[in-house]
């Protein structure tokens, strides 16, 4: 073994009872071992957080849409839809309808006659509905519905915020009320019609709820759209039109060349948006969690940093009269100074072995047993979500264990500079 690692494990481990380690050593391998401990928590927190809510937002969101401008309906043709297809990065696409009205709705629950929202219906194809609703369908019938009950009205599926809200039930008739798309609905919003005209211009039709879906994102989304089928909505108010064309990826790195791409395939007046467009206010909330990390990480190494240096400073004093012995012998004060970096090395290697052994068991405990849990209404996620990168905890030991080596190198000199006159007459 070499000598000055042989003196360095001595000086920091050497046993003052028959089981306890110095208690200077023991707190500094505790303070970095809570110190790593947090870097790797706070890694794993920040990425399993906006993991999960990216994840969630692209999991029942397109990841782009292809419309008309101002949300203009158009007619769907077989040689758009190739072209949308058609592209090399494009996994599958399918056409979709929206159609803005309000939901009037009776309430007595509430003491109240009736209760009106505004709200948009999407109605997207079967098999499209189907995947969605068996991720977030609470409660309710995943259909297919048969002549008879679409005849009781359009099939809706609720978000859980709105049912709460407005007191919506499987099996509820809702009245929807809408003003058409043509030339004249327009000139009405604008005031230039009788109230005759405005009435006769009206969508009118009945839905009938047909379950409770919760995607989380209660804002934006469970509160404010109703599911339904593309051709019930097609047939009873815009046959053959629809809003645009929902689009999924297969590497989203690509979505921004993507839409370019296949918008300019298609031509004016076409035009599409990502996701991360879509919901451009999540996504920099997001990014803002990420930026507030680094922050993070400086504080706790720093911390780190000074506990090294204030226990080799402490292990100095407390060994002035073996350093200077070991320099009466002939210990050289370069290789008194590699016994404290080597002290320095093993105190680390202790802590940081201890940190990772923490991170993994409160994480893995956390994931098993969901102890913190969030606001969903806020957070968009009723749990802490963790992710347990390898790489995020061989980047932050290597980190810690530098910095440690880095500023040890201070005491270090401290130790090797005393002279033995000095040290031994202390």
């Amino acid at each position: 073994m070499n000598p000055e690692f042989y003196i360095a494990r001595r000086f920091a481990f050497k046993r003052r009872s028959a089981t306890k380690p110095t208690f200077i050593v023991m707190v500094a391998v505790i303070g970095i071992a809570v110190g790593t401990a947090a870097l790797i928590l706070t890694l794993s927190i920040v990425k399993g957080f906006s993991g999960s809510v990216e994840n969630k937002l692209i999991s029942f969101s397109s990841h782009l849409q292809i419309r008309y401008p101002d949300d203009q309906l158009f007619q769907e043709r077989r040689s758009d839809f190739a072209k949308v297809t058609g592209h090399h990065n494009v996994t599958s696409a399918t056409p979709f309808l929206e159609k803005s009205f309000v939901l009037r709705t009776g309430n007595t629950a509430k003491g109240e006659a009736y209760r009106s929202k505004p709200v948009i219906v999407k109605g997207i194809n079967e098999q499209q509905q189907q995947v969605f609703l068996k991720k977030f369908l609470k409660s309710g019938n995943l259909g297919p519905f048969g002549e008879k009950e679409k005849n009781e009205g359009i099939p809706l599926y609720a978000g859980q915020t709105l049912a709460e809200n407005l007191s919506l039930t499987v099996g509820k008739k809702v009245m929807l009320v809408g003003l058409g798309n043509d030339a004249s609905s327009r000139e009405l919003i604008a005031g230039n019609k009788s109230i005759i005209d405005l009435l006769t211009s009206l969508d009118l039709e009945v839905g009938i709820i047909r379950g409770i879906y919760d995607t989380g994102l209660q804002e934006g989304f469970d509160d404010y759209v109703l599911i339904s089928g593309l051709k019930p909505l097609q047939q009873r108010f815009n046959p053959t039109m629809i809003s645009g064309y929902d689009a999924n990826v297969t590497k989203l790195e690509l979505l921004p060349e993507t839409v370019k791409e296949i918008t300019a395939s298609l031509g004016f007046p076409y035009y599409g948006y990502t996701v991360f467009e879509r919901y451009a206010n999540l996504f920099e909330w997001l990014k803002l969690q990420k930026n507030i990390t680094p922050l993070l990480i400086v504080t706790i190494t720093i911390v780190a940093v000074f506990n090294i240096i204030s226990t080799l400073l402490v292990l100095i004093i407390e060994k002035t009269r073996e350093i200077g012995m070991l320099s009466a012998l002939g210990l050289e004060p370069g290789k008194i100074s590699m016994v404290f970096m080597a002290q320095a090395f093993l105190i680390s290697l202790s802590g940081i072995a201890g940190g990772n052994i923490l991170a993994l068991s409160l994480s893995l405990f956390e994931l098993r047993f969901h102890l913190i849990t969030l606001p969903e209404k806020s957070y968009f996620i009723k749990y802490v979500p963790l992710l347990i990168d390898p790489l995020d905890y061989t980047l932050v030991s290597v980190a810690v264990m530098a910095l440690t080596l880095l500023f040890a190198f201070i005491p270090a000199r401290i130790a090797a500079s005393l002279r033995p006159g000095t040290a031994l007459s202390t």
